[in-house]
């Protein structure tokens, strides 16, 4: 068994703002119930200060080098459900109001990178592996193979590096890469880092790392083409050999409509008929729709982005509006969607609800009380929402993309077969005759729709297989 450490710019139980946190708060207990012993570091942000720092144990203080000055690092640590945390802290650069989306975000994650490099000497830790999470962590397996190979211990130290949503990939200008990161400039040079006249965390963690994941197989083969690959394809296509797309899970036990405290009736498979619906008439009043146990209730937990495919709602609210369903969404996200739902719930009080912001009991009762979920994305590396909602019995209606693909089986209606509704190209025609679809099975063959409820409900969804496969992986990287 292995010792692996995972470096992350977020992760539950602590602090989320996406399904990072998630992976980083399930993976690794699911990892350290097959015997691996798994240490997680992430930056302490102000959110986790002001709630849990009176808890946490001082281990180590230092200093790494950022603009040729040496800043002081603080390591706090705590152990939660077998996994020990770690927490590196800067006030000026983490106590701030939110997480990501500074102009200093290159120089904040240069030195959470060094931190973390430099902790491992600190602390007298080489885990065998350590697991690198997005463009946060990008740039260690190139730090470390390129300023430490004279030092044994990290030498011996194999990288794993995820890549959560490849959008998203850390591009910063080439000034910091000898100020902040302490690399040489014939990397920028030698176009090993080199990025739109820049450098990519996330370029680098593809091309220094032993083994690249993504979080769907199907996923790892989008991102192979131009149309998904983001200017990175033939970076990833350097390394597709050592691309292994895993899916992800989710906690279910977080996640189990049978003791989930933030709904007020509980289900599984032997009486969902009956608390399912009670579920659904307690959402319908807690969102002021029209109570009524018969309307199928659509919901949506999302961003409201473009990625997310709500242009494609837009094209066509008037027929959403004319079908026979109810629409509870909750989310926050680009004015202009958020504008739109707001008017929507006006104009339509009883039969549309609209929560701006974000409310995970809220997401909770949404998931527990819903007969179908809208995840009409147009890229989607895995996404967690249609998992929670399998998790539920409500059906997923998603676009065939990435992780979606490979965790909703579509309806069949000759042999009864699948747990939702999709549909291929990113249309809103096809959006529209995909509703109309599941709302003929719902209200014009209900059996059919119970068998696809309890396909849903007893679809595996958590980290079991997956784990499973990232055991492979850690094994074959240490043969």
């Amino acid at each position: 068994m292995a010792s692996i450490l995972f470096v992350a710019g977020e992760g539950l139980p602590f602090i989320k703002t996406g399904g990072l946190a998630d992976v980083v708060g399930s993976l690794p207990l699911s990892l350290t119930e097959r015997g691996h012993e798994v240490k997680v570091v992430m930056p302490l942000y102000k959110k986790i200060a002001d709630k849990f720092l009176d808890q946490f144990e001082l281990v180590a203080e230092y200093s790494v080098s950022i603009h040729y000055q040496e800043i002081p690092v603080r390591l706090f640590t705590q152990t939660v459900n077998n996994v020990q945390f770690y927490f590196i802290q800067h006030q000026g650069y983490f106590e701030r109001d939110t997480l990501y989306g500074y102009n200093d975000d290159g120089e904040r994650f240069g030195y959470f990178q060094k931190a973390v490099i430099e902790m491992l000497n600190q602390v007298d830790y080489w885990p065998n592996v350590i697991h690198c999470h997005d463009w946060h962590t990008g740039m260690i397996p190139c730090m470390v193979k390129e300023t430490h190979y004279h030092d044994q211990r990290y030498r011996g130290i194999r990288f794993v590096y995820t890549i959560h949503n490849l959008a998203f990939q850390g591009n910063f200008g080439v000034d910091i890469l000898d100020s902040c990161l302490g690399l040489p400039y014939h990397l920028f040079e030698n176009g090993n880092v080199r990025f739109d006249g820049g450098i990519s965390f996330m370029k680098s963690g593809i091309l220094y790392a032993d083994k690249v994941t993504t979080v769907s197989p199907n996923y790892a083969q989008e991102i192979l083409t131009e149309q998904y690959g983001e200017r990175l394809e033939a970076v990833l296509n350097m390394r597709k050999y050592d691309l292994w797309g895993i899916v992800n899970g989710i906690d279910v036990e977080l996640w189990n409509p049978k003791t989930d405290p933030e709904i007020p009736y509980h289900f599984d498979k032997v009486n969902v008929a009956t608390e399912k619906v009670n579920c659904k008439l307690a959402l319908q009043k807690e969102m002021g729709l029209t109570e009524d146990p018969n309307t199928m209730l659509v919901g949506v937990v999302s961003r409201l982005t473009i990625q997310k495919g709500f242009y494609l709602m837009m094209e066509q609210l008037d027929a959403i509006c004319a079908a026979n369903i109810q629409l509870v969404i909750l989310g926050s996200g680009e004015a202009a969607i958020e504008t739109k739902f707001t008017q929507l719930e006006e104009g339509n009080k009883g039969k549309i609800a609209f929560y701006r912001g974000y409310n995970e009991a809220l997401a909770h009762r949404i998931y527990a009380g819903c007969d179908l979920f809208l995840m009409p994305s147009l890229f989607e590396p895995c996404g967690l929402s249609q998992l929670c909602s399998l998790r539920y019995g409500t059906l997923p209606l998603v676009r065939e993309t990435g992780g979606l693909k490979d965790t909703v089986q579509p309806y069949n209606q000759y042999d009864k077969t699948g747990n939702g509704f999709s549909f291929a190209n990113y249309n809103s025609q096809e959006l529209v005759n995909t509703l109309n679809l599941a709302c003929d099975v719902y209200y014009n063959k209900p059996d059919d729709w119970n068998t696809l409820r309890d396909h849903a409900l007893t679809s595996d969804v958590s980290w079991d297989a997956s784990a499973t496969i990232y055991n492979k992986l850690y094994e074959e990287l240490l043969r």
